[in-house]
């Protein structure tokens, strides 16, 4: 009766081909943690992946086995190795202009509609749940900046969220390689970021839209509400259903009346989530009652 689990055991192990035994057991163990943590679903698909960014931390703690790595994260004083482990596994895939179609969307629908508004005292609140190395949230300040370039004085402010903290300090920064910055219309470019170096940074202006802050989507929000747009794009197709269906609806009742929700391409939000209607290519638009 033993015989399956150790064929699993060793298939992994001899998948991975490393310094460090990685059995199906060690595995399964940092899945269950990964969902505990951030509802983020590991098929069996991503041993390999998991073995080669955790072997880093385990040279990093200079422990031998991944039984030992596991038992010391589970441990009371391993607050900080947890959040490191974390940000191992949370994938940080973006660019700027990124489904460029959300984009023309939000300056059309969005902004544009609002400019008198805003020059009249109103407010613009947008948030990028998951922003990843920034450049979605800077994308939405290059669009707002080009619609309405007198932005940074009146009431706009776009926050970015994202649980890998590690990545935040970047997102501050806002400096980028000149091949990441390509997407970027030339002339927004040259008027709303510097050279810095060899690299390309957001300057004092754009940055000065956008506020980065660690979120896990699977805790609490601190924010309140309401905004005119959430993005949330690539991001929940690691969750499973139930949990989709959770954080869609929390991210519902954050919206303003007719706020619009923008997701992934490959992302839908099913019939269950109340309060939504589509408004465009994975665009919604709040509308009526939030469940």
């Amino acid at each position: 009766m033993s015989a399956a689990p150790a064929r699993k055991e060793t298939y992994a192990a001899d998948l991975v081909e490393g310094e460090y035994a990685f059995t199906m057991a060690d595995f399964r163990k940092v899945a269950a943690m990964l969902y505990e943590q951030a509802g983020i679903v590991l098929s069996d698909s991503k041993v390999t992946l998991v073995y080669s960014r955790l072997a880093k931390r385990l040279r990093a703690r200079r422990l031998s086995t991944f039984a030992e790595y596991l038992n010391y994260v589970e441990s009371p004083e391993a607050d900080d190795e947890r959040v490191e482990m974390l940000n191992s596994l949370t994938t940080n895939l973006t660019r700027f202009y990124r489904e460029p179609h959300h984009f023309e969307h939000l300056r059309d629908k969005i902004i544009l509609p609002m400019a008198g508004k805003l020059r009249s005292g109103g407010k613009l609140r947008i948030w990028s749940a998951g922003c990843s190395t920034g450049q979605e949230a800077y994308t939405i300040g290059l669009t707002i900046l080009s619609a309405i370039p007198q932005a940074a004085d009146l009431d706009v402010k776009i926050l970015a969220t994202d649980i890998d903290s590690n990545v935040l300090a970047h997102c501050r920064e806002g400096a980028y390689a000149p091949d990441l910055v390509q997407p970027i219309p030339n002339d927004l470019r040259e008027r709303w970021m510097d050279r810095d170096g060899t690299r390309w940074r957001a300057n004092a202006t754009l940055r000065s839209l956008v506020t980065f802050n660690e979120l896990n989507l699977m805790g609490s929000w601190p924010m309140k509400g309401p905004f005119d747009a959430i993005f949330c794009r690539n991001v929940v197709i690691y969750f499973d259903e139930p949990t989709q269906e959770k954080l869609w609806g929390r991210m519902v009742r954050l919206l303003g009346p007719d706020g619009r929700l923008y997701i992934g391409h490959s992302e839908r939000v099913g019939p269950d989530v109340k309060g939504l209607a589509n408004d465009g290519l994975t665009v919604y638009r709040r509308s009526g009652g939030a469940a």
